[in-house]
């Protein structure tokens, strides 16, 4: 073929000759080179990265318009040069291009068609120069192959990630996430057969960059699924980016105390060895999660979203955002624990770092945030009420959620540095007819009284004063009336709502209202041997009142006789002095008659001297 023939054909387009096929006998790889051998020499280097491509020109001119553009200059070497800046896929996309470009057969996978699909859109390998080019190939695998299966759109998504902005520009991204949305909205028992997958397929997207997991969320919410599935996802992705989420607690509670120091310990599940970005990223991560979020109250659990709230506090996620899932928390409040109520209290000078539980001041810090809980009870409280005007449902969950929050108040009285007016404010948040029973408000008094021994009486009076002794069981009465940690007034209000109990049990009209009907109700076999012991115990308690009575009345008895006879002896004593200074008394008498009667007066006046000597 003559020169001038040669430039005609690069006009149009240069078509390749069917021997083309055979002119290459191998492939040879030699770092950092890659070469054609065969019978006619090689004519074209093209530098990809840095490998450098040493094969025929014809070949890819017929196939990639690009090369064909471009203005080819020899070398010394009388071989062409070309150099291929920010190509997609790199070198080892390249060889495979190479290998289809003279007709040998390459491997379509999830894993290259959209570096292929980018790389023959940079190439221009379309259609008019051939039939069946690589651009028309790679759409079509990609459209009646990779979007028929959910698991390998998830893995051609997770490759457009280093191909930006191409897969963008060629609305790769898009498709793909439409096509999983749509698969997500199907109908309900495919979703539930999509569940039962053991995770798997939620765990395939949660391998996804945010912003790509954020349109395939989008996605799925415009197509109306259920918010359970969205809820599902969300939480997947965030047990695989946000370190700490699959802990159980967060804080681990030692129960041993020693004698000057708490021993609490904290896992923050954040390294503080990581770099500023790396906290931004996680930080980043936690907002977008967090507003895609459903708005449905059974899109995640509340136990999701408290350890949620945690991660935003621990990364210093924007306030708005920590408000609004406090709000969220307390609509929910009620399915919840107190492990998951137990948030750290961090430095908020020092983002994510939990206090020196050791070297801290006393009265500077808390264990645990007991703001933050307070305010999510507050915004239960609100939901309640406005549920309760809208009579769209009974405030029944009050119930629970004081049953929590005493068994939270337990926990936290544990705390040296937690304040009586913490502590108050925190039991009094509630309304007083959500509690029906006070033994947990008990306990939780009982443990803090125990952990703060120095209180004064007046303090513990003003402790006490958020307890109604009207409301504790017999069990909790009969605690409390022999507990010597509780102020004298409180334990006089407890002894006569006891024997009000009492009365009332031997009566058979014990009032169930004043116990817990989950916690405190026992069985009737129960109640009627507690019954037959308290009644042997008030029998017991009259007779001894009974004995004591006798024996006070015998002791009344005998002063009374021995004060009688004290008056008899008095008045007789003063009788018998009138009668010695009377002249009746003095007078002598003569004669026969006085003498007889001398002797018979002698006897009396010796019995009366004898009397008197005795007397005195």
């Amino acid at each position: 073929m003559k020169k001038s023939d040669i430039n005609q054909v690069y006009v149009q387009s240069i078509i390749v000759p069917k021997k083309a096929i055979s002119i290459a006998d191998s492939f040879e790889e030699k770092e950092p080179s890659w070469f054609v051998t065969g019978q006619i020499p090689t004519d074209l280097s093209i530098q990809v990265q840095d490998i450098t491509f040493t094969v025929h020109k014809y070949p890819l001119v017929s196939k990639c318009g690009y090369i064909g553009r471009l203005e080819l200059q020899p070398s010394i070497s009388n071989e062409y040069e070309i150099k291929l800046e920010n190509f997609p896929g790199g070198s080892e996309i390249f060889e495979v291009i190479l290998k289809f470009c003279y007709g040998l057969p390459i491997d379509l996978n999830p894993n290259n068609i959209v570096a292929l699909r980018c790389a023959s859109e940079f190439l221009e390998m379309s259609e008019e120069l051939e039939d069946g080019n690589l651009m028309s190939k790679t759409e079509a695998f990609l459209t009646f192959v990779i979007l028929s299966s959910w698991k390998d759109t998830i893995t051609v998504l997770k490759s457009c990630e280093a191909l930006s902005p191409w897969a963008e520009n060629l609305q790769i991204i898009r498709i793909c996430c439409d096509s999983v949305a749509w698969k997500a909205s199907r109908e309900n028992s495919l979703m539930a057969d999509i569940v039962d997958e053991g995770g798997s397929l939620f765990d395939d997207v949660a391998t996804l960059r945010i912003d790509h997991f954020m349109r395939i969320i989008t996605a799925i919410r415009a197509k109306e699924a259920r918010p359970e599935i969205i809820g599902k996802c969300i939480m997947c992705y965030a047990a695989r980016w946000l370190p700490g989420m699959n802990i159980e607690s967060e804080v681990l509670r030692s129960y041993g105390y020693g004698k000057t120091e708490l021993q609490y310990s904290i896992l923050s599940g954040r390294n503080e060895d990581e770099g500023l970005g790396h906290n931004n990223e996680k930080k980043t991560i936690i907002e977008s999660l967090v507003s895609l979020l459903p708005p449905q109250r059974e899109a995640v659990p509340c136990k999701f979203l408290l350890k949620m709230l945690k991660m935003a506090i621990v990364y210093s996620a924007s306030p708005s955002l920590i408000v609004e899932l406090e709000k969220r928390v307390g609509l929910t409040l009620e399915n919840t624990s107190v492990n998951d109520l137990l948030i750290p209290n961090y430095k908020n000078e020092d983002q994510g770092k939990m206090i020196d539980l050791y070297n801290r001041q006393p009265g500077q810090h808390t264990m645990h945030n007991i703001d933050v809980v307070q305010r999510i009870v507050e915004y239960f409280l609100m939901h309640e009420q406005e549920q309760q005007q809208q009579q769209l449902q009974p405030m029944s969950a009050k119930s629970n959620v004081s049953k929590l929050m005493d068994n939270y108040l337990a926990e936290v009285s544990r705390d040296p540095n937690l304040s009586i007016t913490k502590f108050q404010v925190l039991a009094e948040a509630l309304p007083e007819n959500a509690r029906t029973c006070d033994d947990g408000l008990y306990r939780a008094i009982d443990i803090y009284l125990k952990t703060h021994p120095s209180l004064s009486e007046c303090d513990r009076k003003k402790l006490c004063k958020v307890m109604n002794c009207e409301k504790l069981s017999l069990e909790a009465s009969m605690h409390a009336a022999q507990n010597d940690r509780l102020p004298l007034r409180t334990v006089i209000q407890v002894l006569f709502s006891k024997q009000v109990k009492m009365r009332a049990a031997m009566r058979g009209k014990e009032p169930v209202a004043n116990g817990n009907h989950s916690e405190h109700e026992v069985s009737h076999k129960t109640t009627k041997t507690e019954i037959m012991t308290l009644k042997e115990e008030l029998e017991n308690v009259n007779a001894q009142m009974a004995k004591l009575q006798t024996d006070y009345s015998k002791l009344q008895y005998e002063y009374a006789k021995l004060n009688n006879k004290h008056r008899n002896f008095l008045g007789w004593s003063l009788s018998w002095k009138k009668i010695r200074k009377s002249a009746f008394f003095n007078r002598k008498i003569d004669g026969p008659e006085s003498s007889e009667a001398q002797q018979i007066s002698n006897p009396l006046a010796s019995k009366v001297n004898f009397r008197r000597q005795t007397m005195s």
